[in-house]
């Protein structure tokens, strides 16, 4: 009768142990390196706000930190974000869903296994090409049909439009594709065409999903830098909403632009206009930070068990 082999156990039970503190330790890292931008983040705004007031800051309606007459409000920053947003959702967020149908309920395994590989290659480029893209080519053929200055906000949202993409469609996708297909039968069952089975009863069961992808899309479109810094200009301008084509034809200067002029600008390293970089950056992650809550409170909230 052979004797149980002791020692490779106890080898296993080491290895797993030994494993479970390295996973362990990352994940305390991931935890410390946030807690720790956090709080960088927070001492240098608190010094911020103990020279400039708070509500000055978030109801002024100029942005000159460096400039006289100086001025530290940043509505027009975020008003300059809040057009990007807008202008790449309205890219990113129909392309990325039909996308996310054709992949998820029309396309074959084969034809899924090279399009939706190649689809996020685009997610893949670094973000200064995109924006030297925007800037060389998409703003003269925009130009040929439209008035534009030479940074303007719609050929920067067109180009975060692309760039997130493929994380609307890829999210979207592997939504649709946890919905039973016991759905999709019944449906089929009932003599609906495969149009209405994924647009009235594979979209609504995923619409969880689908809602999660277009919140983490558009926060990743609000923290877009290069494409932004490059394309859109640096022209902080409060949005007209009377004029609603100057808003995309001129130059705009969202958040993060701000943020990379006066980190390479030339400011003195205390003063304000350099400690307003962490200001801005402070409401930038409230505001990411928000729609990061708002969407897992809609994906736990309206997410559909299935057994």
């Amino acid at each position: 009768m052979s004797q149980p082999d002791f020692s490779h156990d106890a080898s296993r039970t080491a290895r797993g142990t030994a494993f479970r503190y390295l996973f362990m330790l990352c994940a305390l890292l991931s935890i410390l390196t946030t807690v720790a931008i956090i709080l960088t983040l927070l001492i240098d705004a608190v010094d911020f706000f103990a020279q400039v007031s708070l509500v000055e800051f978030l109801t002024g309606t100029r942005w000159s930190p460096t400039n006289e007459p100086i001025a530290f409000g940043v509505l027009p920053l975020i008003s300059g974000t809040l057009v990007i947003t807008v202008g790449s959702a309205m890219v990113a967020l129909p392309i990325g869903l039909l996308t996310a149908i054709y992949l998820s309920e029309y396309a074959t395994d084969r034809q899924r296994s090279y399009l939706k590989p190649a689809l996020e290659v685009l997610a893949g480029v670094p973000t200064v090409v995109y924006g030297y893209f925007a800037l060389v080519y998409i703003t003269p053929a925009l130009d040929t049909i439209l008035p534009l200055s030479t940074f303007n906000g719609l050929s920067a949202s067109i180009m975060v439009g692309i760039m997130i993409i493929p994380m609307v469609s890829s999210i979207s996708e592997d939504a649709m594709s946890a919905v039973p297909d016991s759905l999709r039968q019944a449906s089929y069952g009932l003599g609906a065409t495969k149009f209405t089975v994924s647009t009235s009863v594979v979209v609504p069961a995923a619409l969880s999903g689908i809602f999660s992808s277009f919140i983490l899309a558009l926060s990743r479109a609000i923290g877009e830098t290069m494409i932004v810094a490059i394309a859109a200009g640096q022209t902080p301008r409060m949005v007209d909403l009377t004029d609603p084509a100057g808003m995309f034809l001129n130059s705009i200067q969202p958040m993060t632009s701000a943020m990379v002029q006066i980190g390479t600008g030339d400011i003195v390293g205390q003063g304000k206009a350099y400690k307003s970089l962490f200001a801005v950056g402070l409401t930038l992650f409230v505001i990411t930070f928000v729609m990061n809550l708002i969407s897992e409170f809609v994906a736990s909230r309206y997410r559909e068990v299935y057994r």
